[in-house]
């Protein structure tokens, strides 16, 4: 059995070690992404915010050495679902089966100004580029703004404004800086009261400003203003946005997606294309458009391809659950447990914050790198 990975993300890699893991050179897996490497997101703010070079946080691809999995970089053309085939510019590949992997992408263009009033830090090379915008800024008003819904990691706004504030600290321009939260959002994280209200406690304590409900249109170059979705207006002198996100063409062109995002059994993962599968941010499963959640997408796609190929039934079921760190400056962490099933409304609990569940956070990217790397990766 061939199976054919398209996109080498949290999804992408975890089914690739786990079907390594449990198959060995059994497996016949080719992995296909355009990129080098792969970098986790919250490594994005540790390098905007100085706490990390980025070479430190890039995993290139060509270290992926696993039995049984092939990687192949190469930019997907097209997508032939009803074939389980895809054309690149590397050739064409076909699979016994097909998991789509592509996540979402990112079009700052979309929104008028962005790209010359503003900076995104969602993309790796948007987020990098911030670093230096960051030191070289003087202080002023800086507006964190999301420009479209949904959205990838959708703690890290908040996460952007507290990290903020301790760097404007460090750097003496705290003082005479204004931070503003700007977001669609009723809290911070919706499927945990406890982490919305610790998170707005945490603003209040550091005077960053909060405004729910808005969603950045359009930035004004000329004035340096930011102009939400019902007229209203908020002068900034640093803009730093998350920009729209879609699905990417080639999922778009391919018959897979409605609405954008291609539709899965919200338990096995599967499309409505036989022996095609697709888990993580290119999907609309219901659950946040974060890496975790595709980690646990991919591990039940896995789980039903080793029993097919050991010849049983899988009894594995996606559960909704993930497991997000939550960053609120001051060196502590927090960790947000949640779960979305489909028919009933999501639940979370809030753990810490704390330096303890920071050392967690440092050893839950520590051990993705081992098991999808096979090596060591020291995150401080």
């Amino acid at each position: 059995m061939r199976v054919l990975v398209l996109g080498a993300g949290f999804g992408g890699l975890e089914l690739c070690a786990a079907l390594s893991a449990s198959l060995g050179d059994e497996a016949d897996v080719v992995l296909v992404d355009r990129a080098e490497g792969f970098v986790f997101g919250f490594s994005k703010l540790d390098v905007m915010f100085g706490r990390a070079a980025p070479d430190a946080v890039f995993h290139p691809y060509r270290h992926l050495d696993q039995p049984g999995v092939r990687f192949v970089r190469a930019t997907i053309r097209s997508i032939d679902p009803e074939a389980r085939l895809v054309d690149t510019d590397a050739g064409t590949f076909e699979g016994d089966v097909m998991v789509v992997a592509l996540g979402a992408d990112l079009d700052p263009s979309a929104t008028p100004g962005l790209t010359e009033a503003g900076h995104e830090f969602y993309t790796t090379t948007g987020a990098f580029a911030v670093r230096d915008v960051l030191d070289a800024f003087e202080g002023g008003h800086v507006v964190v703004g999301v420009t479209s819904t949904p959205f990838k990691c959708p703690p890290a706004p908040s996460e952007t404004v507290l990290l903020l504030h301790d760097f404007l600290l460090r750097r003496g321009l705290r003082a005479r800086s204004s931070i503003s939260l700007v977001m669609p959002l009723d809290v911070p994280i919706p499927p945990s009261p406890a982490a919305s209200t610790a998170l707005l406690a945490a603003f209040a304590e550091r005077s960053i400003a909060w405004h729910p409900n808005h969603l950045v249109r359009r930035l004004d170059a000329g004035r340096k203003v930011a102009v939400f979705e019902d007229g209203a207006e908020m002068s900034f002198d640093l803009f730093l946005g998350v920009p729209r996100h879609v699905a990417p063409p080639v999922v778009a062109s391919s018959g897979l997606s409605v609405d954008g995002w291609i539709p899965v059994d919200p338990a096995t993962l599967a499309t409505r294309f036989p022996d095609v599968y697709a888990v993580g941010d290119v999907t609309s499963v219901g659950t946040p458009k974060a890496g975790v959640f595709s980690e646990g997408q991919a591990a039940v796609v896995a789980a039903q391809l080793v029993a097919r190929q050991r010849g049983h039934e899988s009894e594995h079921a996606y559960d909704g659950t993930g497991v997000c760190y939550l960053e609120f400056g001051d060196d502590t962490v927090g960790r947000v447990e949640v779960t979305f099933l489909s028919g009933q409304p999501p639940v979370g609990a809030l753990h810490g914050p704390s330096p303890q569940i920071a050392a967690e956070k440092a050893e839950f990217g520590s051990s993705r790198i081992r098991r999808w790397f096979d090596r060591e990766w020291a995150t401080t």
